[in-house]
Parts: structure tokens; C-alpha cells; sequence
């Protein structure tokens, strides 16, 4: 039975909680294909009272399918037509009504927040004319929005009583869902506005969405950035364990960015000794962990009486220079840590309400679920999904607690995992537009700046920050290092006081980098390697200017959109140039792979893996390219795990890949896991490629996109997930279920897959998007059955891919079987014995 999304979110709110929506609606999808009828009430209640806890394992059963199904009919949620917008944003922000006191959640208004913001805080629009975007709602499939009405009024009440005495856009015939620009007089500074939309949609109107306030900052610009509050979340220990008379032992189970807060009754004025830490030793807080590894030891008063404490973190030299973030005063100082202990002085006190106080960016927990058959590759995905929320403690993506630097290449990988586990846009749009005018100095992370920009419009389908920040952005392309080949340098003496000045540069001079750390720095001895797999640097760098093409690649099309076409066919004409070049002289032809650059032989995984990630390798020489980058292993950080993953993905490589991806070697995130014990990302793969590596760092994070993006093969195709392609590569998982956040709505993928059998993919289509369906083929059979929703189809093999064009919105199932070897096991399905045992196990771990 079809369930679209928009009636599951209807059932959702008024049956389970938020929680648990992802992880249903995922297990519904991963057993859709194989259901039969609903059979009672008592399957839908059963499936109505399934918790958070609950994985596809414990369920186990076929009925779970026609449960949720008859849950959605029996309780008259299954909706004909179009349904109201929902999800409506100003600026990119949803939670635009919401106002925080001292970081956490409340019940006053925008109001009392304009009368009092000094203690409350909100997320104030800061453009006279902010952009507007809904979901799109509609229980039919196929459907597209066909026209809109946007009104906006001054109080609650106008808009209730049909009266838009700010601005009503009047019905609008366009299918633009995302970014639709405020058309009425300039908003005011300091003002609360509410507004609502409607949606028709294939023709049919749609009933007002529920109105959504929202306020104005003091200082309103053109293009203004908006950005939430930071938000705090109070989370009491895990275990708490006695060590002595004296001394309490906390583990809050994983590490975050807080401060403790705790009730004590003492019968006399007395001191308690609080140790926090990131790293245990027994049942007691590490007070030597090493590195950059956090541990304080501070001493906290206690009066007579019964009082509530928080313990105050002193600001660390370390993280609190010129160059760092420093956190707002509202939230006050805040330190990682899993673990405490709570010492007691002469006088015995008791204690209760131990919280520690989470520091964070408004993070929807519910908004993205992953589950497969691999138990390694799910604990990554939750390590690497929860280190998007836990290093938000600044409100800009910092490096980690060491420094609290923004770096592009940090916010990069920053950026494109938040986007895959949230919808939320706003924090990567600051972080990079933050960066703009206070760059690095690595050579190929200005070029990040130019990705940077384009993933903001490619995930949002909105231009603002292009348009604000495009002359910066032409300069992050660093043309003026270029040569008459079009290669560029830094080592030409092309570095000068007008470039810096265009880059908003104020070091000394631009650096290549290629990975990090480097021989001989940052905690890395001269004796040791490094982590750029012994690249020889030359004048012309291979790394440097692969990033470069891409560059230019990207603001050509960026150009483009901005309705600059002279300067679009001036980057596509450079980008073409630079690939001539570069295949020209960087090709070691006799070898089959690239060299580091012009006057060295030596290739190192570095030179090959991003040309490759970049398109620059011609398809011919590309299983030469993939076989070297394979013979290399993880020779690079967790940094150049991005670029050497997308590149394995995007080259077909999906095996090897997947091997990476959950390889249990001490160059791998299972070994963060399972050895180390971290439970946020790690700056290094270990501490022994980086001493002084911190506990803390999101650009370890890189599965929280790898896996939804590449082996799950979720992509927007066109900017603001208006058309995407699904275009999974499970290699030889068994199984995978996915829910991945848009700004069009979520995206529901689930496959089960027997490699050379028979593939079946579950999918959800958002209202008002289409997609391109890959299927993974095989050469063993030439003539695969195909069908869509039961219909067999006809359609071409291409690239180890069946595709399937323009699917429309709504729900659908498609598959693909090879009859020749199939035969003998087509009744049996994974996870399930031939029987169709409920009770048997699931494939062991991968």
C-alpha cells in the first residue's frame, strides 16, 4: 500500500513521537515491497506503539508493512488531494518563533523577546526582504506545486481575519518551493511579522499552512544572514558510581560541549572537588590523557542549605586567541567531556539533579535515520551523525576545542554532513561567509571557499549568499596565480598586495597543503611521514590545481545562475584549459596515473585520488587510476578520506569503498569506535599520527555524507533538490534504509539486495521534485527483469547501471531480477529464510 510522506507526518504527530518517525517510516519502506493485506487493528496498533528503541531486527516481520499501513487508513489519514505547506522557512530558518532564555527552549514570545534581549534570545531575521520556502504537501503521486500565494500581515489576528496589511503576493504561477523572495515594502527593524502560504498543487489549491512568526534584527542589510541562538540540552549521567565514601564517578555515555550543573544539601559551608574529562582511566576521570585531550580539575564552593550549582568553566588560553571563536557570554564557557567525578571536602553533603548542561546549535535529532545489515557501518553513521551536533557548540564550524578555528576544508566536510543529517542550512551559510573574509592559508582551502558557495545553492536552491559574496568568490578562484598553461602556482612570485587584499588575506604568504599534518609539524616528528603519502611539492602542484579546475567548474555554473554569462564562459573556458594542462603534463603516461607535478615522478595516492574526485581523469585511463589508488590504502587523514571516497564512488569502486568504509584497521572509523573509544570524531585516525590531536574534530566526520551521498547515492542533480538521482552502490550489503533531510521534504530510500539475484529499492518521492533512478546491474545477464510499482518497463543498461528517468513524487518500488541465476532462490528474501521465518537472524555484521 503507496503511504505518502505528508500523510505519514500527519499520522506521526498524533500517534507516535517525533523520534520515532524516521526509524518507522524507514523499517515500512525497507519491507514495503514484500507486503501482503492488512489483516487487524491490532497490527496497526502494534505498529502505532513502536518505539525509538526498536531497530529492523527486533521487529522482524513482514507484518510490520500492512500494520503501518492499516495504522495510516484506520485512523483517516489517507488524504486525496493536496494538503496544506508545511515546514514554512524565512531565510532558511524554521524555528523562526522560537525563543530561548539562557540557551534553552521557552514559552515567551517574540514579543517579550523585543522587550527583553538581554536575557532571551531569538533568531532575528536580518534582511528588509528575507527569502521564503515551504514543503510541499500532497497525498497524491506525482504531483508538482503549479502556483502560490504568500501573505504576510503585522499581528496574528489580520491573517487570521484574511487581512495582509503587509504584503500579499496574490496567486503566483510558478512551482518555486524554496526560494521565494518577500515582493512587499521593506521589513522594519525590530518587528514581529506573520505570514502563512498556500499551495496549488497540479491545478488544485491547497488550505492555508499554520501561520509562522518571525522577528527582525537592529540592523537589517541586503542579503542579510540569519543564524539560530545556540541551544542547550540538559542530560543527566548514564551511571553514576560510588568510588568511595568521597568521590561519585559520572559517564553521560558520550562526550558533548557543556558545563555540570548539580542540587546539593549540605549542613555546613564546605568545597567539592569537580573533575571533568574526556578520557577515563578505570572509574576515574584520565587527569593525563595526552594531546589535546581535555581534563579540569576546579573546586566549587557549596553554602548551607539545599542549592542548585553550576560549575564555571575558566577560559582556556589554548582556544580563546585572536583568531578563535569565542562563545557567546549568553551561554558561558564550555568544555568537552564524558566523564566526572565529585569529590567531597570534610563535610558530607548530598547530591542530586546532576546535569550536564549540552552546548549545540539546534540539531533535529529525528530529521535523518540510516540502518543496514552492517552493525559497523551503523555505529559510524551515529558517530559521525552526533559530531555534527556536538562540535556546533560555537555557532561558526570550528576546527575542534584546540584552536576553535574555522578552516575551509574543515567547514566543507562540516558542511556537506550537517546537510545529510539535518535540515539546516543556516550554520553552514555563516560558517562559509565567516570564512570569506577571514581565510586560511592553505592554497587549496581558499579554492574550498568557491565549493562552499556552491553546495549552499546546490542543497538550497537559494542565490542570496552567492549574490552577496560574488566578488570574493571570483577571487577565491586565484586566477592571478595562473600561468600561460592555465595551471596556477605560489611558488612564481605571482603572491602580491592586491591579491591579498581581494582574498581578505593577512598572513604572509599562501601555502600548499595537500593533507594534514604534514612531516615535521603540527605534533608530527620529522622523522615521521605524515599523512600526504611522501608528496614531493613542486612548483606545479598536482593537488593545488585539481582543486583549481574544480573552482572554475563550479563558478562557471555559479555564474551562470547569477545571470553573469560572460563571466560564466570565462571559468568554463579556463576550466577546459586547465584540464588540457593538466592531463597534459601531469599524466605519467607510461604508468597509467599522475605524478605530484611538473618535475617529479613521484605519484602519491594525493595526486591521483582528486583527480579523480574531480573529473579530471578521461574514462579510459580511469581503471589504471582506481587500480593505483587501490594499491595505496587509507595512505591520507581523515581529511583526504572525503576526496578518496567520493572518488572510489564516483569511479565505480563501490566494493573497495565499502571495505574502507567499514574496515576495523587502525586507519579506519571502527577503530575510533570500538579501540579508541571516542564518541565524537577524531581529529587523526589515532593518536600516533598526530600526538597533539584533539577528541573533537567534524572533519573526521565524513560517513554522515558518504553514506547517504555515495553508497546510498542520494544527490541533488538540480539546485535545491528541484530533481535528484538515487544511484545506490551497496557493494555486497545485504541491506539499507535511509532517511535523508531536504529542503523540499525527506527522502526515503530502503534496499535489499542479493548481488547478481535480484535488487529492490523502496523509495519516496517529495511533492514537487523528481529523480533518476540507478539500479545496479550486472554483466552476467544481459536482459534483467525490470518493473515500477508491479509494471515491467523496458530500459537501456548503461555505465553498470539500469536507468530509470523523471520518477514523480509519492511512493514507489522498483527492481531489477536476472531470471538465468535467480531461479532457484526467488522465494527467498534477506534477512528471512526460505520459510519466511520471522524469527530468523539478520546477516551478521559486515
Amino acid at each position: 500500500m503507496p503511504i505518502n510522506e505528508t500523510v505519514y507526518d500527519e499520522y506521526s504527530r498524533s500517534t507516535v513521537s517525533l523520534s520515532d518517525r524516521a526509524k518507522d517510516i524507514s523499517i515500512w519502506m525497507a519491507w514495503s515491497s514484500h507486503a501482503s493485506a492488512p489483516n487487524s487493528e491490532g497490527c496497526a496498533q502494534n505498529a502505532a506503539s513502536s518505539n525509538s528503541n526498536q531497530s529492523v531486527k527486533t521487529i522482524g516481520t513482514l507484518l510490520f508493512t500492512t500494520a503501518f499501513a492499516a495504522a495510516i487508513t484506520l485512523r483517516g489519514f489517507a488524504a486525496s488531494g493536496p494538503l496544506p505547506p508545511s515546514h514554512l522557512t524565512s531565510d532558511l530558518l524554521e524555528r523562526t518563533d522560537l525563543v530561548f532564555s539562557n540557551c534553552y527552549p521557552s514559552s515567551f514570545s517574540l514579543s517579550d523577546y523585543l522587550r527583553d534581549p538581554a536575557h532571551l534570545q531569538a533568531p532575528a531575521i536580518n534582511s528588509p526582504a528575507p527569502m521564503f520556502g515551504w514543503v510541499v504537501n500532497d497525498a497524491r503521486n506525482n504531483v508538482l506545486q503549479t502556483a502560490y500565494q504568500i501573505q504576510v500581515a503585522s499581528r496574528l489576528e489580520n491573517l487570521q481575519n484574511g487581512r495582509a496589511d503587509v504584503w500579499d503576493s496574490g496567486e503566483v504561477i510558478s512551482d518555486e518551493s524554496v526560494a521565494v523572495k518577500f515582493g512587499g515594502a521593506p521589513l522594519q527593524a525590530g518587528s514581529v511579522y506573520f505570514w502563512q502560504a498556500r499551495t496549488w498543487n497540479n491545478g488544485d489549491p491547497s488550505s492555508y499552512s499554520a501561520p509562522k512568526a518571525f522577528v527582525t534584527g537592529t540592523n537589517l542589510l541586503p542579503h542579510g544572514t540569519s543564524r539560530y541562538p545556540l541551544q542547550k540540552t540538559d542530560e543527566a549521567p548514564k551511571s553514576v558510581i560510588p568510588v568511595s565514601q568521597q568521590i561519585n564517578f559520572l559517564d553521560f555515555g558520550r562526550a558533548a560541549f557543556g558545563r555540570l550543573r548539580l542540587t546539593v544539601d549540605s549542613p555546613a559551608d564546605t568545597t567539592l572537588t569537580i573533575r571533568l574529562g574526556e578520557v577515563a582511566a578505570g572509574n576515574r576521570v584520565n587527569q593525563n590523557p595526552g594531546g589535546s585531550r581535555r581534563f579540569k580539575e576546579l573546586a566549587l564552593p557549596v553554602e548551607t542549605g539545599l542549592k542548585t550549582y553550576v560549575v564555571t568553566i575558566p577560559p582556556d588560553k589554548r582556544n580563546t586567541g585572536k583568531a578563535a571563536v569565542k562563545v557567546p557570554a549568553y551561554a558561558g564557557e564550555v568544555m568537552p567531556f564524558r566523564y566526572g567525578e565529585i569529590e567531597q571536602g570534610e563535610v558530607a553533603v548530598a547530591t542530586s539533579s546532576i546535569v550536564r548542561e549540552s552546548l549545540h546549535y539546534p540539531f533535529a535529532d529525528d530529521a535523518s535515520a540510516f540502518h543496514s545489515s552492517s552493525q559497523v557501518l551503523n555505529d559510524i553513521w551515529e558517530l559521525c551523525k552526533y559530531s555534527m551536533k556536538a562540535t556546533s557548540f560555537a555557532g561558526v564550524y570550528v576546527d575542534g576545542d584546540r584552536e576553535r578555528i574555522p578552516y575551509e576544508a574543515d567547514a566543507l566536510i562540516n558542511q556537506k554532513s550537517h546537510y545529510a543529517v539535518d535540515r539546516e542550512y543556516s550554520l553552514a551559510r555563516f560558517s562559509h561567509e565567516y570564512l570569506i573574509t577571514h581565510p586560511t592559508w592553505p592554497t587549496e582551502w581558499l579554492l574550498q571557499s568557491v565549493m562552499l558557495a556552491w553546495n549552499d545553492y546546490l542543497f538550497t536552491g537559494n542565490l542570496e549568499s552567492a549574490r552577496r559574496c560574488y566578488a570574493d568568490l571570483k577571487a577565491k578562484t586565484l586566477l592571478a596565480l595562473g600561468d600561460e598553461s592555465g595551471l596556477i602556482s605560489t611558488r612564481t612570485g605571482k603572491q602580491n598586495k592586491a591579491l591579498f587584499a581581494a582574498l581578505h588575506f593577512h598572513g604572509p604568504e599562501l601555502r600548499d597543503i595537500v593533507d594534514w599534518p604534514q612531516s615535521g609539524s603540527a605534533g608530527v616528528g620529522k622523522e615521521q611521514a605524515g599523512e600526504t603519502d611522501g608528496f614531493v611539492f613542486t612548483n606545479i602542484n598536482t593537488v593545488v590545481n585539481a582543486y583549481h579546475f574544480h573552482a572554475l567548474q563550479l563558478m562557471s555554473q555559479l555564474a551562470g545562475a547569477l545571470g553573469e554569462p560572460n563571466d560564466a564562459e570565462l571559468f568554463s573556458r579556463r576550466a577546459q584549459q586547465v584540464k588540457a594542462s593538466f592531463n597534459g603534463n601531469l599524466f605519467a603516461a607510461r604508468r597509467g596515473i599522475y605524478v605530484d607535478g611538473i618535475g617529479t615522478d613521484h605519484a602519491s595516492l594525493h595526486a591521483n585520488m582528486f583527480a579523480l574526485a574531480f573529473g579530471l581523469v578521461p574514462e579510459d585511463r580511469q581503471p589504471a587510476v582506481v587500480k593505483f589508488i587501490e594499491s595505496r590504502g587509507m595512505a591520507c587523514s581523515v581529511y583526504g578520506a572525503q576526496p578518496l571516497l567520493d572518488a572510489l564512488y564516483q569511479a565505480g569502486a563501490a566494493d573497495y569503498a565499502l571495505d574502507l568504509l567499514t574496515t576495523n584497521s587502525l586507519r579506519g572509523w571502527a577503530h575510533m569506535i570500538y579501540a579508541v573509544g571516542t564518541t565524537i570524531t577524531l581529529e587523526a585516525w589515532d593518536d600516533q599520527f598526530k600526538t597533539n590531536e584533539d577528541w573533537n574534530h567534524a572533519w573526521g566526520a565524513a560517513p554522515a555524507n558518504l553514506i547517504p551521498f555515495q553508497l546510498m547515492g542520494v544527490q541533488p542533480v538540480e539546485p535545491g533538490w528541484k530533481k535528484f538521482q538515487i544511484k545506490p552502490q551497496p557493494a555486497a550489503l545485504s541491506q539499507a534504509s535511509l532517511t535523508l533531510p531536504t529542503i523540499r521534504g525527506p527522502i526515503q530510500v530502503a534496499f535489499t539486495n542479493q548481488p547478481g539475484v535480484r535488487f529492490d529499492l523502496s523509495l519516496a518521492v517529495p511533492a514537487n521534485s523528481r529523480a533518476d533512478v540507478f539500479l545496479p546491474a550486472t554483466d552476467a545477464d544481459p536482459h534483467p527483469q525490470i518493473s515500477l510499482d508491479g509494471m515491467h518497463i523496458e530500459t537501456a543498461k548503461a555505465n553498470s547501471f539500469v536507468r530509470l528517468p523523471e520518477i514523480g513524487s509519492g511512493s514507489h518500488q522498483v527492481s531489477v531480477r536476472y531470471p538465468a541465476s535467480a531461479t532457484a532462490k526467488k522465494t527467498q528474501l534477506p534477512w528471512l529464510g526460505a520459510t519466511h521465518s520471522t524469527d530468523s537472524p539478520m546477516p551478521q555484521a559486515r
